[in-house]
């Protein structure tokens, strides 16, 4: 695959990075004083290698943000073997702006107390608050696929007759296989939708049906996740290429972190519905319910 690539004349993005990291490394001069990163829980080896080099060793040069909790595109890696030493140097943000104190405190009952990465850092996610109050999420499991597309639709008119325009409403499920019952239940609502590509280009007067790894980055006020069943979330294919337990450990924390997000791309109405038997992780959705005050 290397020489045909290098035939064609091309390169892979992990050799670009490569190639930009070694140029830096032999110059030792990088073009910028600072750099910022965001989203840095799912930067690659080849990406924090080049953002090291970009560092040149300058006290205070690079600055990171993210959330270990939304890592769904790189499996975890050893920071501090490459170089990058965050260890008594990180802290943890503690005000949510964006989600509904409703629906970030059941999504975090689906990564735990903490989250922690490779080099033993670790984020507790206790003691975060959100700046506003909205409806408590919603989790039903149906008896069969045609229920719950009943189900989601007449959750979907409901939220268009509270004042939501469909722009501000998104659908979610775990892979394009699911896809087509997503739109059978917006379908259903009566309401019109778009179904967002690598593009995520949303349209005005329409619904956003989507795929889970694509909701990064995405709000919106409505949010439901749907076709959480038994051997889709997690996605059974993935578990099936496991051949030891820390892979599958790894597998079921990765497919957690993308049901998360999912979840957190809500704002203040959330519903997460599956088919019995449905997705373990929605019992720990519903594990501890909410208590007054907490």
């Amino acid at each position: 695959m290397r020489a045909s690539l290098k035939a064609d004349g091309l390169i892979t993005r992990a050799q670009m990075y490569g190639q930009l990291a070694h140029r830096f490394s032999e110059t030792q001069r990088s073009p910028f004083d600072h750099v910022i990163v965001d989203e840095c829980q799912d930067v690659g080896v080849s990406q924090l290698r080049f953002l090291r080099t970009l560092g040149a060793g300058k006290p205070d040069s690079l600055f990171f943000t993210g959330d270990l909790g939304q890592r769904i595109f790189q499996q975890p890696f050893s920071w501090k073997r490459l170089g990058i030493e965050i260890r008594g140097r990180a802290r943890t943000l503690k005000v949510n702006y964006r989600t509904s104190h409703q629906i970030r405190r059941r999504s975090d009952l689906l990564l735990g107390p903490e989250v922690a990465d490779v080099d033993g850092n670790t984020e507790v996610r206790s003691g975060t608050v959100s700046v506003f109050n909205g409806a408590e999420p919603a989790i039903v499991v149906s008896d069969s696929v045609e229920d719950e597309i009943d189900t989601v639709a007449a959750w979907l008119s409901k939220m268009a007759e509270s004042d939501l325009a469909p722009e501000e409403i998104s659908l979610f499920v775990r892979a394009s296989d699911q896809i087509e019952r997503a739109k059978a239940a917006v379908e259903k609502s009566g309401l019109e939708y778009a179904v967002l590509d690598e593009n995520m280009q949303s349209a005005e007067g329409k619904i956003s049906v989507s795929a889970m790894h694509l909701a990064k980055g995405l709000e919106f006020r409505a949010v439901a996740v749907m076709a959480c069943d038994d051997e889709v979330v997690p996605l059974q294919d993935r578990i099936e290429t496991v051949n030891d337990d820390a892979d599958l450990e790894d597998v079921y924390n990765t497919e957690r972190h993308l049901l998360y997000v999912a979840c957190t791309r809500a704002r203040d109405h959330l519903l997460v519905s599956g088919v019995d038997p449905a997705s373990e992780f929605l019992d720990d959705l519903q594990l501890q319910q909410p208590v007054a005050g907490s």
